[in-house]
């Protein structure tokens, strides 16, 4: 289970359970546990500074590189 949080301001973003090794690229919307962030349309950002964190695409979320930071395992 991962732990995201901003990188602007390191307000929790969400709870992942990321299964497998390598880099998170998206977030799936059915491994996703707490969700923290606000949504504006397709657009999701931090709930505390604003931080664009990634894009809603239905199934997934596509995150934004260098918007986050992890702290976990993986699963």
């Amino acid at each position: 289970m991962f732990t995201l949080k901003c990188t602007g301001c390191k307000a929790k973003l969400m709870r992942y359970r990321k299964i497998g090794k390598g880099r998170l690229l998206r977030c799936y919307k059915d491994r996703i546990k707490e969700d923290y962030t606000i949504k504006e349309g397709n657009k999701v950002f931090c709930p505390n500074c604003g931080n664009l964190f990634g894009i809603d695409y239905g199934a997934f979320i596509k995150v934004r590189k260098g918007s986050f930071t992890q702290k976990g395992s993986y699963e």
